[in-house]
C-alpha cells in the first residue's frame, strides 16, 4: 500500500517535470528556426550550461545565503505580527471595522517604490531589505489570519463552549487549529511578496544578494546567466514552500 502511495504522489511530480522539459524543447526549437529572438530569450540549453559558470564566478552560494536569510527573517517577523494583528482584528471589533479596508488598500501599495525612505531610516544595511519585505507582505498575512478565524464553523464553537472552555482554551484549542490552513495560506502569499520585494530592492539598491547578482548579469548582457540568477531565485521560494508545507504537516499532522 504504501509503495502505491508512493508511486501516486510522484505521478504528478513526473508529469510536472515532463511538461516543463516539452515547454523548454519547444522554446529550444523555436529559438532555433528563428521564431524567438535569441537576442532577448537564450536558449535553455545555454541557460542550464551556465549554472556552472555563474556558481563559480560569481559566489552563488553566498548571495543565495543572503537572499535566503533575509527571506527568512521577514517570513518569520510577518508571521509573528501578522498573526498577532489578525487575532487582534478578530477580537476587537471596532478596531476591525475601523481598519480592515485600510490593511487590504495597503496590500497593492508598491512599497517597494518607498525604498529610499528606508534607506534613510535604516541605513543600507540587510535591515533595508528585510523591513521593507516585512512590510509589504504583512497585510495578506493579517487579511487570512482574520479570515481563518472568522470563518469558524459555529458548531465547533459552540461546543468549545458546551465545555465551559476559557476564552484562551477556545482560541488555542478549536479557533487557532480551525484557522491553520488559512493562516497557512497567508504565510505563504506573504513570503511570496517578501521574496519579490527582497530580490526587487536587492536589485534596486545593489547591495548584494541574487538581486545584485541578476542586475549585474544583465548590464553586462549575459542572457543565459541572468535566466540562471533568476532559477536560483525560483529555488529560494521552492525551499520556502517546502519548508512551510512541512510546518503545516507537523503542526496539522494527518493532513
Amino acid at each position: 500500500m504504501r509503495g502505491r502511495a508512493a508511486a501516486y504522489q510522484l505521478v504528478p511530480f513526473a508529469f510536472g517535470v515532463a511538461c516543463l522539459l516539452v515547454f523548454l524543447a519547444l522554446v529550444e526549437w523555436l529559438i532555433d528556426r528563428g521564431s524567438i529572438n535569441a537576442f532577448i530569450v537564450p536558449k535553455p540549453s545555454e541557460v542550464v550550461l551556465s549554472f556552472g559558470r555563474i556558481f563559480d564566478d560569481e559566489h552563488v552560494l553566498r548571495r543565495f545565503a543572503l537572499t535566503f536569510g533575509e527571506a527568512m527573517a521577514a517570513t518569520v517577523m510577518l508571521s509573528v505580527a501578522g498573526i498577532a494583528l489578525g487575532v487582534l482584528l478578530h477580537r476587537v471589533k471596532i478596531v476591525r471595522l475601523a481598519t480592515e479596508t485600510w490593511v487590504a488598500a495597503f496590500a497593492s501599495a508598491p512599497l517597494v517604490l518607498m525604498y529610499p525612505l528606508f534607506l534613510v531610516i535604516f541605513g543600507r544595511s540587510a535591515w533595508t531589505i528585510i523591513m521593507i519585505a516585512f512590510v509589504s507582505a504583512l497585510p495578506p498575512v493579517i487579511l487570512k489570519t482574520l479570515e481563518g478565524l472568522t470563518g469558524t464553523r459555529p458548531v465547533l464553537i459552540n461546543v468549545g463552549r458546551s465545555f465551559k472552555l476559557t476564552p484562551s482554551q477556545l482560541y488555542w484549542k478549536i479557533l487557532f487549529p480551525a484557522a491553520l490552513p488559512t493562516i497557512f495560506v497567508g504565510v505563504r502569499l506573504g513570503m511570496i511578496f517578501a521574496l519579490i520585494n527582497i530580490v526587487g530592492v536587492e536589485f534596486l539598491i545593489n547591495f548584494g544578494g541574487l538581486g545584485q547578482l541578476v542586475n549585474e548579469l544583465a548590464e553586462r548582457y549575459d542572457l543565459p546567466g541572468t535566466y540562471a540568477a533568476i532559477c536560483y531565485v525560483i529555488l529560494v521560494s521552492v525551499l520556502f514552500f517546502i519548508a512551510t508545507e512541512r510546518l503545516e504537516r507537523w503542526l496539522r499532522p494527518g493532513t
